[in-house]
């Protein structure tokens, strides 16, 4: 069961992504913490996996080193070393997205068993926003994305190998029939 921990760590990444939306959709980012959260726990998380899934972005987006110590202060070492398992940066300007991304992928070749949890509901989440996304925008979604579409179905596939590396898991299965279903409707709308 979830105790008074996780509350309020869905109170403080609510305060923290308070005012930040999904690129381009502008639906509260919130909702994407939840449905990580959600993602985590129906895989097998434990309370201090499911409240880094709420905070996973928190380091990245929201204040660097300052805030992965405030996390640390308030959830414990174990909370804050998930969170920075799955923060691809914390420097701003960020480093170069490519550069960024493999640095990444090579990262969860080495991942503890809570990182990949976490990171690959992460992954999911986004993964089924892109294609629900892409049913509805078509082509234009990948304005949204730095890598743009090349670079992006890169990504995900990347990702896809890159946690089949470190063994099996149902979630990992349930990420590459994500992405290989936006890979299949991708290049159908391209023939």
């Amino acid at each position: 069961m979830l105790s008074e921990r996780f509350t309020q760590a869905l109170i403080y990444a609510t305060q923290l992504h308070a005012n930040q939306v999904r690129k381009g959709s502008g639906v509260p980012y919130v909702a994407h913490l939840l449905g990580v959260a959600s993602i985590a726990l129906e895989y097998g998380a434990n309370e201090d996996e499911a409240i880094a899934a709420l905070l996973h972005d928190a380091v990245e987006d929201q204040g660097g080193a300052a805030t992965r110590e405030e996390i640390r202060r308030r959830f414990g070492d174990n909370v804050a070393a998930i969170v920075d398992g799955c923060t691809d940066a914390d420097t701003t300007p960020k480093p170069p997205w490519r550069e960024r991304k493999e640095a990444y992928i090579a990262h969860v070749l080495s991942a503890s068993s809570s990182v990949l949890l976490v990171s690959a509901a992460d992954k999911l989440h986004n993964a089924q926003s892109i294609l629900k996304d892409y049913r509805i925008l078509g082509e234009s979604l990948w304005q949204r994305f730095q890598g743009g579409k090349a670079g992006t179905l890169w990504y995900y596939r990347a990702l896809v190998n890159a946690f089949y590396q470190t063994g099996s898991s149902p979630i990992f299965a349930e990420l590459e029939r994500v992405v290989s279903e936006l890979e299949r409707v991708v290049v159908k709308d391209e023939r």
